[in-house]
């Protein structure tokens, strides 16, 4: 009996009282409360597991599209390399082609030079051998003898026409 006069039963029993009264409803606030924040704690980890699944996806396909695109590049090169080896060889080709056809026009240019030349020294040859003949037969001719073989050429005209 003696803690039934003591206060300081009184003051503990009060206050286990007042904790059991205000435990029960803020219990359940408490439990609301941590249950709803371990929820959105569960739906953040889900979200945060999705994003990281797709963030992984996504890396997946990037490096399989930078494969796909490293390929491509090799072919695009190859094609460009080929493209070229192609083009040199066609240019030197036409290059031959056209230091030949130059060479051909060079040697035809050249025989028709000398051609003309030799027509040239022809012509100069007849003129002197005509000049030559012209003296020499002046000198030898009289107007007779000049006559005569005029009659004679005038003569063999229509049979040389023939």
């Amino acid at each position: 009996m003696h803690l039934v006069a003591d206060p300081e039963f009184w003051v503990l029993l009060a206050v286990v009282i007042f904790a059991i009264v205000v435990w029960k409803p803020m219990r359940r606030a408490v439990v609301g409360t941590l249950d709803e924040r371990a929820m959105r704690i569960q739906g953040e980890l889900e979200e945060a597991r999705k994003l990281r699944d797709e963030a992984e996806r996504l890396l997946a396909d990037y490096r399989q599209k930078e494969r796909e695109a490293e390929a491509d590049a090799r072919a695009i090169i190859a094609h460009a390399r080929d493209e070229a080896e192609r083009i040199a060889a066609q240019s030197a080709r036409d290059l031959e082609q056209s230091l030949e056809r130059r060479q051909r026009l060079a040697e035809e240019r050249i025989a028709q030079a000398e051609a003309k030349a030799l027509d040239e020294i022809r012509a100069a040859a007849v003129d002197v051998a005509i000049a030559a003949a012209r003296d020499v037969i002046v000198s030898e001719l009289d107007e007779r003898r000049g006559a005569a073989m005029l009659d004679a050429a005038i003569a063999a005209l229509p049979q040389r026409l023939r």
